[in-house]
């Protein structure tokens, strides 16, 4: 996030604060949250369709082949939620409001950068496959990567201007010169290097008539960094006098930079230069001004958290989470990224931010949908601690909770209550010692599924096929029979994927039907045209702030389900690619035809469904009630689009089905880890 204008002075002025580098051989401290946001952004993803994730998730894992081609082992720390001073809330709503208008924006085909909904899970989750060492924050990370890079020597990867003003040994690396993709090779050697720039602190004090690097800090929050209103020091920062000749061709940004800087280079200490600030305001808003300033200064102090014992011994103290009381098992999963900052900033601030997608703006949002589950969250966080709740009980009613959502093209703070559960549910430091049967029974009761339902469901897309039959339920959702088919075919990508890269002798003896199909449908994914299909887009919208929303509960009841592979589930690029074929020229069933056994798992995935989905979705338009009626009791006269059902589901958990291990084995595998 940073500080307003600094960044980009630096840059221009790369030549006298950066210095060259060959990067191996070396740990690396990266800025999780940074890193994501700029392989999403400057990768050329397709961010319309609400998120090619299976790309994402292919130029995460190059990344960091990249890195381990240079013998850089590197150490990912993301942000957790939002600290209890809640100091930031004011940036972080104009920066929602900022979000909604990119996200319409793209909409109507213009352009901008919005995350799709899932790019952290699917971040963490390729970082859980290459086996790259991460840890999640309980709130903020910049303190804690800085304290853990100095002290083990090694330089910080990120975009945020911050490090700039970090005391950093070995020094700040930016996003943006880090050569990954363009490895070279040493002279003489096999041996590779990303060419990478450092930033030099010393050399910008020396910059700057060598001013103590200790007024840094004071010029970030001067000038306007996350946690300090800007408009308050305007009368301070309109008689700073710039030094002499100074250019600001490149904006009143660069402009301040530099009067700031040259103007605190005349001081000795923070505090002489506090003091001098200080005089330019009224006596009356001297003192809470002074406070204010120090406190933000605070931000750029060696942390007391020690992530190197979490890399070390896989846990670590966190005396913030300590102090507020948080369950042991909720702290220790949320370092762990089991559970989301969502979660968090629920459990501490009773406050959630509902991210806007690309999606019509003329509707609802797109989170509405999920309420329902996101009020059973809520009501497992109630009784978390005495601590927590005495913060909480003289400013809000009890069971309330508030959400900063989308309203048209604006942000608004509606009140959401939370359901009260069952005694046995509603204490959280023992929620995850409930048995397995109690945590699944909930999951399922608040998805309005039937275990049964979902007992010939392959195990890794059971959480999916539990979510989407939700979704199909609501009267918010206004699904089509295209809509599902698509998302339906889009959830074959990864069982073809993995069957397809199988070591299986069969699979490798062949050009066999799955390649084929999975070639098929990467041909129809989606690319950009004029206009989007606002009404579809709506609609997978709602489909995956259901599927977060679920995962998200089923975290904090400790996977009673296993946790799905985001990776290669949803292509948004594809699944309105497929609707456009679908309604066009293509039938599900000329397509499955290519590959038995991806069509008998797409019947089982349709028919767990069915019961789900109100009647009209399978019935052709204009048909009278009556006719509908019938068509429900009868259950056979459906769309053209639509593959047969089975008459003989045995042959699903028999050997010859290659799918049958996603399906059998996963789930023991799982239900074994359950009870041990």
């Amino acid at each position: 996030m940073g500080i307003r204008g600094l960044m980009s002075f630096v840059e221009d002025h790369s030549n006298e604060f950066f210095t060259d580098l060959k990067l191996r051989d070396t740990r690396i401290i990266i800025d999780g949250y940074a890193l994501f946001h700029r392989l999403c952004f400057n990768s050329n993803l397709e961010l319309r369709y609400g998120g090619d994730y299976d790309s994402f998730a292919d130029v995460v894992q190059k990344f960091f082949e990249s890195l381990f081609a240079c013998n850089i082992c590197p150490y990912v720390v993301l942000d957790g939620g939002c600290d209890i001073s809640d100091k930031k809330l004011t940036t972080l709503k104009e920066r929602a409001k900022e979000k909604i208008q990119v996200a319409h924006s793209l909409s109507i085909g213009g352009g901008g950068f919005v995350c799709p909904l899932l790019i952290r899970e699917v971040f963490i989750q390729v970082l859980i496959k290459l086996q790259v060492c991460f840890v999640q924050c309980f709130s903020e990370a910049d303190q804690d990567i800085m304290t853990l890079a100095n002290h083990w020597n090694c330089p910080v990867l990120s975009s945020d201007s911050d490090f700039c003003i970090f005391d950093l040994k070995i020094g700040f690396c930016p996003l943006n010169s880090f050569q990954w993709r363009n490895m070279n090779m040493i002279k003489g050697t096999q041996n590779y290097y990303i060419p990478a720039k450092c930033f030099s602190l010393d050399a910008l004090c020396h910059y700057f008539r060598n001013m103590n690097k200790a007024l840094l800090p004071l010029f970030a929050v001067l000038c306007g960094n996350d946690h300090i209103n800007l408009p308050m020091m305007e009368r301070f920062l309109s008689q700073v006098r710039l030094p002499p000749g100074a250019a600001i061709s490149k904006g009143r940004r660069h402009h301040r930079v530099l009067g700031l800087l040259n103007w605190l280079s005349h001081f000795a200490n923070p505090t002489e230069a506090l003091d001098n600030v200080l005089k330019y305001l009224p006596k009356k808003d001297q003192e809470n001004v002074k406070e204010l300033l120090c406190c933000s200064m605070e931000e750029y102090h060696p942390s007391q958290v020690k992530l190197q014992d979490f890399f070390q011994y896989g846990t670590y103290v966190c005396p913030e989470a300590l102090n507020l009381g948080v369950p042991e098992w909720v702290r220790m999963a949320l370092s762990k990224g089991q559970l989301a900052p969502f979660i968090s900033d629920a459990l501490v601030l009773r406050r959630t931010f509902l991210h806007t997608q690309v999606e019509n703006m003329q509707q609802p949002n797109a989170h509405r949908i999920s309420l329902p589950i996101r009020q059973i969250i809520y009501g497992l966080l109630l009784n978390a601690s005495s601590h927590l709740e005495s913060m909480f009980w003289n400013s809000l009613p009890p069971q309330i909770f508030s959400e900063v959502e989308r309203i048209n093209k604006n942000i608004k703070t509606s009140i959401v209550d939370a359901v009260q559960l069952p005694k046995d549910h509603s204490d959280l430091s023992k929620l995850n010692e409930l048995s397995l049967a109690r945590r699944q029974t909930l999951l399922l009761e608040t998805l309005k599924v039937k275990q049964t339902i979902l007992d010939p469901v392959p195990a890794l897309l059971k959480l999916p096929i539990a979510v989407s039959c939700y979704w199909l339920q609501s009267t918010e959702a206004k699904a089509k029979l295209h809509h599902l088919q698509a998302l339906l075919l889009g959830m074959l990508m990864g069982p073809l994927h993995a069957m397809i890269n199988s070591p299986d002798e069969e699979c490798l003896q062949r050009e066999d039907g799955a390649t084929v199909l999975y070639k098929e449908l990467q041909k129809m994914k989606t690319r950009p045209g004029p206009r989007l299909d606002l009404d579809t887009a709506h609609v997978f919208c709602q489909w995956q702030c259901c599927l977060q929303m679920g995962i998200y509960l089923n975290q904090l009841l400790s996977t009673p389900l296993p946790e799905p592979d985001l990776t290669r589930l949803y292509s948004g690029s594809l699944v309105h690619g497929l609707c456009q074929q679908l309604l066009t020229s293509t039938s599900v069933e000329s397509l499955l035809r290519m590959c038995p056994e991806a069509k008998q798992l797409y019947e089982h995935l349709f028919n767990a469904m069915r019961s789900s989905a109100p009647a009209e979705l399978f019935l052709p338009k204009g048909k009278s009630n009556s006719k509908k009626k019938k068509q429900k009791k009868q259950g056979t006269n459906w769309s053209k689009n639509r593959v047969g059902s089975i008459s003989n589901t045995r042959c699903w958990y028999e050997g010859s089905n290659r799918f049958g291990p996603l399906m059998v084995e996963n789930l023991e595998e799982h239900e074994a880890s359950e009870l041990e």
